[in-house]
This record gives structure tokens, C-alpha cells and sequence, in this order.
């Protein structure tokens, strides 16, 4: 598809691992249309400015694409780029998810100096990410150790760990690997083991509905299987609540051709935890994504949601 347009005004945040992710999708429009001229405009989020409180205590929508929305629906850039996880499911009136890429690596991964694996690490130990799902669920496996949320961009906080300032942390995979810091990395966990969020390790493009040329070039560089496997992720955190601070996994993969979408809702302190999975054809992917979260709501896991609806109101924390 030909680009009825000679520019392009791309909307990224501002971190090393945001205009890495920026430059793979200019790479990608760049083979399409080797003549298109491209700005790219940087934009501080919510979540890059507040950086003293946990992300989940920041309340709104989105801390980290509010301001790139608004970039969008206020005509200063034409799509914006996101990893994938950050994006809550319900996008503003005149916005639509356009592309997405294909997945790097959906797991999360362990860091640390004083252990080779999570479940060696010693009882006591401080562990930091920023993340519900992920404690959620790793305090289902180890009751004794520390959480503690920490913050800022993937550099800081590798350099935070190697200042001794935790034991251990988790972070998803595909940053370190587009940051070259692949090595840093003591294991990698299991997505049967820790259920990834939504979306994570794929990078997602948005734009306004109406760019209909936008829209229809961009088909060009999105990736088919993926697309099908972030609809049925997507479709399950939705219906469980996307737009609240949920501590709620799904992930989905190809077995022989059919699409296994896997899920896990677990409580705060990890005393509770909901699983269980469905497969089914690609082409039905949001109905699968649907029917997954309607299976983990009769399991016992709408009693964790609501009371976090309950206890916390409109407020997003990542993945």
C-alpha cells in the first residue's frame, strides 16, 4: 500500500530502550517507503516524570502512553510506538493499534549477584520489580523473600542491582535483549511457571482510525501470528480489567497450528492464584482471549478483581 503523504511524525518516549524500539519500526517503514521522510518526536510520559512513588500508586490512565495518545488525537504526530504491555486495552475514540511486530521473548528473567536462580536465592532476600503480576505470582512460589518496587529506565536499574541496592530482580526479557544485556540475565522463567503480562516482548504501533493510508500501510509491516496471539491476550485482559491495576498474566502460543492461550490471576501476597488454559484456531483468537477469562472468573479469580476494583480504583500499573 502506498502512502498517500511524503512525512511521517513518529511519537516515542524518551529512553534508550523506547528510540531502540522506534528505530526496529523505522527500519520496517523505511523498506516499504525508502523516500518517506521521517521526524521523530520525543514525548515525556506521566511515568517518566514521577519517579519517587511505585507506578501503581500513580493512578490515571496508561502512565506511560497518555501523553503519546494525546500527541495522536492532537495532530503533533501521526502514530506512536509502544511496547505492547504498556498499552491499556481500551484505546481513546479514534485511535486503533495498527501493527504489531514480531515477539522478541514474552518471559520474565531473573537478576542477581547472590543466586543462579529464583528459587535458590536465600529466604530474606530483596527482590525488586515494579510489577503486581510479577509478585503476585513469585510470592506464590517463595512467601519468604522481600519485594520491593523499584524504579526507573532498564540501565538504572541493572545499575541499582550491581550497587547492591537488592538482592535480585526481575524485568522482562526482550528490553535486555534490544539493550545488548542479554548477559546480565541468570535465568530465564518459564511462562508456565510466571505467566508474562499481555503483549510483553511485542512492539505495537497506533494510530488515528481515520488515517485510512496510515492504517492500510501499515499492514505492511505487522506480523500475522502475532497479531493473533496479542488478540487473544488482549481479549482476556480486557474482560478481566484491563484498565485497573490487575496482577493478571496471559500468554498465548502456537502448539500444531491451534492457538493455547494460558492465564493466571493471583492475590497481592500470592496466598491465591487462579490458572488454567484454552486452546482453539488462530482465526478465533478474541474468543478464545474471552473465554479464558470468563474460565478464570468461575475458578475463583472476579473474587481477587473485584476487590481490587474495590481498593483501588482507576489505576494502571505495568505489567
Amino acid at each position: 500500500m502506498t502512502l498517500q503523504r511524503t512525512k511521517l511524525a513518529i511519537g516515542t518516549r524518551e529512553s534508550k530502550l523506547a528510540l531502540l524500539q522506534t528505530d526496529q519500526i523505522v527500519e520496517q517503514i523505511e523498506k516499504l517507503a525508502p523516500n518517506l521522510e521521517i521526524e521523530i518526536v520525543h514525548i515525556t510520559t506521566g511515568g517518566d516524570k514521577v519517579l519517587d512513588r511505585p507506578i501503581s500508586a500513580l493512578g490515571g490512565r496508561g502512565v506511560f502512553v497518555k501523553e503519546l495518545e494525546e500527541a495522536l488525537l492532537d495532530g503533533r504526530v501521526d502514530l506512536v510506538v509502544h511496547s505492547l504491555k504498556d498499552l491499556p486495552t481500551d484505546l481513546p475514540t479514534g485511535l486503533m493499534l495498527a501493527a504489531v511486530l514480531n515477539r522478541v521473548d514474552a518471559r520474565d528473567v531473573f537478576l542477581s549477584h547472590k543466586a543462579e536462580s529464583f528459587m535458590e536465592l536465600p529466604s530474606g532476600s530483596t527482590v525488586a520489580t515494579s510489577s503486581r503480576r510479577r509478585v503476585a505470582q513469585l510470592k506464590a512460589l517463595r512467601s519468604d523473600l522481600n519485594f520491593v518496587d523499584m524504579r526507573g529506565n532498564i540501565p538504572t536499574r541493572v545499575r541499582k542491582l550491581e550497587e547492591g541496592q537488592c538482592d535480585a530482580m526481575i524485568l522482562a526479557a526482550a528490553g535486555l535483549v534490544r539493550l545488548d544485556l542479554s548477559d546480565k540475565i541468570k535465568e530465564f522463567l518459564d511462562t508456565d511457571k510466571i505467566v508474562p503480562a499481555a503483549g510483553q516482548g511485542v512492539l505495537a504501533v497506533e494510530c488515528r482510525g481515520s488515517d485510512q493510508d496510515i492504517v492500510d500501510f501499515l499492514k505492511g509491516i505487522e506480523d500475522g501470528r502475532t497479531r493473533q496471539a496479542v488478540d487473544a491476550e488482549r481479549a482476556c485482559l480486557d474482560h478481566l480489567g484491563g484498565g485497573c491495576s490487575v496482577p493478571a498474566g496471559v500468554f498465548a502460543s502456537f502448539k500444531d497450528e491451534l492457538l493455547q492461550v494460558t492465564g493466571c490471576v493471583a492475590s497481592l501476597d500470592g496466598s491465591q492464584i487462579f490458572k488454567d488454559s484454552v486452546q482453539g484456531p488462530p482465526h478465533e483468537a478474541a474468543a478464545l482471549g474471552l473465554a479464558l477469562a470468563k474460565a478464570l472468573e468461575k475458578l475463583g479469580a472476579d473474587r481477587i478483581l473485584n476487590e481490587l476494583r474495590a481498593s483501588i480504583p482507576n489505576v494502571v500499573s505495568p505489567p
